[in-house]
């Protein structure tokens, strides 16, 4: 059977790639709507695999037409983590299953008939999507959700409510080997907030303009009588303005926006701000996020938030009591007076931002950053200055091993690939000690040797770095 746009009434789902932040969330999600669900992956780690766990959804490891052959599904969702040789997908084709992907499958299962809120950028999605979440959670108004992450309000990724709105996190990264199109085309938007747009995803990207294009066609995708939110101090998402059919609605920090942030204010607690709403100023709000860039991603929400009929007060509550988001500026644990935090940042933009947030909510405090460069485009040459630039907010940097070095050796050239020596000697003839480590273990000594009472360690990766925030609090605590 082909590629199945319209969904056919099953009960047995599996997942390929069931380990990813989304297809985790739709996992979730079909099972509270009654389906039978498993799927595969390789290394699975936490916060998925023991969120999987906690739902008692099987994970099977590794990938074997045996798991098709087993359990017998009626329908597969493929992951885009799954190339067209994988075997199970490969499988699905020869067994002539009915399959799809899995930005497809939520949107025809669970999103259509509410009001899609669609949060894309190429940073600041998961935060946001959270917050926007929270935003009408708190208010009473019962959304659904789905996010790459896990907002600790809600304590999982994904949320099916009754209300009107389906708030949910629009990644750029392809759909699926039989669908290169970003995730996102594919949630029927009738609010897209973009949020900011710079090069990321190089192994699929080939540049800028490719990735502007996409979130063109984003754009262009929503309806008229629909809202696009746009971040109006970013000159690429200003670009696409001519290219809307809805209305365009921008914020910001610029005065020209139509909704504008002044007199902010940053303490170890959070941020306060006041909120400009089209040429008048509005409301004084605070929240428990820290630093600039999450001023500019709560005005956003709170712009969408208004359009949906909540009130400032509303907004409010829901901003001083948001929680915030498992591995983001999480502290995983305090030894010995050292803080150990667990963050996602992986792109030089993402390590910038979370190094001033880290600043500002450690004052006077010593700062390392560990960084694993652990995607494909988080290991690009072009990146290299960006690192250099973004780490000279630490006081001393470990990077750890290039992840996928064998790929680059193979696939696409080492020329291709950043040079962390060069990252690591700029950094110290500058005054900042940096090494490349690249065994946690070895990492993890270091940090228990020379770590005085008071250091921050931020651990940076878009995956597990090997368990190193463990390592390191075990060897505080010996």
């Amino acid at each position: 059977m082909p590629h199945v746009k319209q969904l056919p009434t099953v009960k047995r789902v599996y997942l390929i790639g069931i380990g990813g932040t989304a297809m985790a969330s739709l996992a979730g999600m079909l099972q509270e709507r009654g389906y039978e669900v498993a799927g595969s992956d390789e290394h699975v780690y936490p916060p998925m695999s023991t969120y999987l766990d906690r739902l008692g959804i099987p994970v099977l490891e590794g990938y074997t037409n045996d798991h098709l052959l087993k359990l017998h599904p009626e329908l597969v969702v493929i992951g885009n983590v799954a190339s067209s040789t994988n075997v199970e997908a490969a499988g699905t084709l020869e067994l002539d299953l009915p399959y799809t992907s899995m930005p497809e499958a939520i949107y025809e299962l669970f999103i259509k008939g509410k009001h899609s809120i669609v949060v894309t950028g190429t940073h600041g999605k998961t935060t946001t999507t959270s917050l926007m979440a929270w935003l009408l959670e708190s208010a009473g108004r019962d959304p659904s959700m789905v996010v790459g992450g896990i907002p600790l309000n809600f304590n999982h990724n994904f949320k099916l409510g009754d209300g009107r709105e389906f708030v949910i996190e629009g990644d750029e990264y392809n759909t699926s080997f039989f669908d290169k199109g970003p995730k996102f085309l594919h949630y029927g938007a009738n609010t897209l907030l973009v949020n900011n747009i710079e090069f990321d995803h190089a192994d699929i990207y080939a540049n800028l303009d490719a990735i502007i294009d996409a979130f063109r066609k984003g754009v262009q995708q929503v309806a008229p009588d629909g809202m696009i939110v746009a971040n109006g101090d970013d000159a690429n998402v200003r670009s696409l303005q001519a290219d809307a059919r809805a209305r365009w609605f921008t914020f910001g920090t610029s005065r020209g926006c139509d909704i504008f942030a002044t007199d902010p204010e940053y303490t170890p607690a959070g941020s306060a701000f006041t909120a400009w709403w089209e040429g008048r100023e509005w409301a004084r709000f605070r929240t428990t996020m820290s630093g600039a860039h999450n001023v500019v991603n709560a005005l956003a929400d709170i712009a969408i938030a208004r359009y949906r009929g909540l009130s400032a007060e509303e907004i409010q509550r829901g901003l001083e009591t948001f929680e915030g988001i498992k591995r983001r500026m999480e502290v995983r644990g305090v030894e010995r007076g050292v803080t150990v935090i667990d963050d996602f940042a992986h792109h030089p933009t993402a390590i910038d931002t979370t190094l001033a947030g880290a600043r500002r909510r450690f004052p006077g405090q010593r700062i390392w950053a560990l960084f694993e460069p652990r995607s494909i485009s988080s290991s690009r040459k072009e990146f290299e200055t960006g690192y250099i630039e973004a780490f000279h907010q630490a006081d001393r940097v470990i990077i750890g091993a290039v992840f996928h070095k064998g790929r680059y050796e193979t696939r696409y050239g080492l020329d291709k690939m950043m040079s962390v020596s060069n990252i690591v000697e700029r950094l110290n003839a500058d005054g900042i000690r940096s090494e490349q480590i690249d065994d946690t273990d070895a990492i993890a000594g270091v940090v228990a040797r020379d770590a005085q009472p008071d250091d921050v360690i931020l651990v940076m990766s878009s995956g597990s770095f090997d368990g190193v925030h463990e390592k390191i609090l075990e060897r505080l605590r010996q």
